[in-house]
């Protein structure tokens, strides 16, 4: 056994290097899944990716099944300060389950606590993808060429506000996130907030799933783009690739 601190930095002492897996955070799901996939047991009903994931379902990012993570005899269950509870962090820290958990509000930030996880606690080195994102995203963040609002919910309307991963993507675009100065992080927003002359409102395909039929009719003012909401708000091997990908969305 050793110990490491993780990204709270609270220490957690596992197998080294840890073989059976649980992810409780969709991205590194993906990224586990592309990485080591022998050693990922267990993932939440919400990781999507890779499409032909086939491993035990723990229930949600917010409701994980314990007694089903329990069975599988984790060496590791890795968690998200914002995607999961403390609540269940600390109920299976007490089930004797070690769990580590990311902190994660800018690309940067996600790089950094992807390599972490991959080579100090995992042991696998980095991978390919990931030194392949810090080139797709390195550098300073660039001037803004454009003004863009980020729906993630409507009835009520949501959008993304301050200090949050899916606010630095939109920055190192070179877009300008109307809402980064909310007070809070997804504040709740009135339509008007976001239908305003000059602003391309972002409509993602999740969580809210936006449509060419469901979104875009609500706006009369602002300019509408359908975008990938994994590509805009995951942190993985989503990223490899997401630039051009987003970019091109809002142009057309």
């Amino acid at each position: 056994m050793r110990e490491l601190l993780d990204d709270l930095a609270c220490a957690v002492s596992f197998a080294t290097p840890p073989r059976r897996l649980v992810s409780l955070v969709p991205s590194i799901t993906e990224a586990l899944a592309v990485t080591c996939p022998e050693r990922l047991v267990g993932a939440t009903d919400w990781c999507t990716h890779p499409r032909d994931l086939e491993v035990q379902r723990v229930r949600g990012t917010k409701n994980p099944d314990r007694a089903t993570i329990a069975a599988l005899e984790p060496d590791l269950v890795v968690a998200n300060k914002e995607e999961n509870r403390e609540l269940d962090v600390r109920r299976m820290r007490a089930d004797g389950i070690p769990v580590w958990v990311t902190d994660i509000e800018t690309v940067p930030a996600a790089l950094d606590s992807l390599e972490r996880l991959f080579v100090d606690v995992l042991d696998v080195g980095t991978p390919g993808w990931l030194s392949a994102a810090r080139r797709e995203w390195d550098g300073p963040v660039p001037e803004t060429t454009l003004d863009v609002a980020v729906a993630i919910w409507r009835d009520p309307w949501m959008a993304v506000g301050r200090d949050t991963f899916t606010g630095d993507v939109v920055a190192r675009l070179g877009w300008r996130n109307v809402l980064a100065d909310s007070r809070e992080r997804y504040p709740h927003v009135d339509l008007a907030e976001l239908d305003r002359d000059g602003v391309t409102v972002l409509l993602p395909d999740e969580p809210y799933v936006f449509t060419a039929h469901d979104g875009p009719e609500a706006f009369t003012t602002a300019r509408t783009s359908l975008v990938s909401g994994r590509l805009l708000t995951w942190y993985g091997p989503s990223l490899v690739g997401a630039r051009d990908v987003l970019a091109a969305a809002v142009a057309t």
